[in-house]
């Protein structure tokens, strides 16, 4: 059965300080519709999701296994599961993550 769902209506929640998300799941994979504030970083880390990041607004400088590119609006950047990532933004963005299979520990 189809589910229409309104991002205005989804909990807000902290994923860490200066990255705010508004979470959909779907029982396969996850999307995080995140607001991330201007300076605020990620730090390195990895998990055994594969995880697509697009970059809606703002530059995020992402490395990604090593390498680091600066990502922009129309960006979208792959990340394999177990992959080491991190990112720093140089603006106010807002991206929308999916990851497969569904995050568990983002779930309210």
């Amino acid at each position: 059965m189809p589910d229409f769902i309104q991002k205005d209506k989804l909990p807000l929640q902290t994923l860490l300080p200066g990255f705010t998300a508004q979470m959909v799941h779907t029982g396969q994979l996850s999307i995080a519709h995140v607001n991330i504030e201007m300076g605020s970083v990620l730090p390195e880390h990895q998990h055994p999701h594969e995880q697509v990041t697009n970059i809606i607004e703002g530059e995020l400088e992402m490395t990604v296994g090593g390498v680091t590119k600066l990502c922009k609006p129309g960006t979208s950047i792959v990340i394999p599961g177990g992959t080491p990532h991190s990112a720093v933004a140089k603006s106010a963005c807002y991206v929308i993550d999916v990851f497969c299979p569904e995050r568990e520990d983002y779930k309210l």
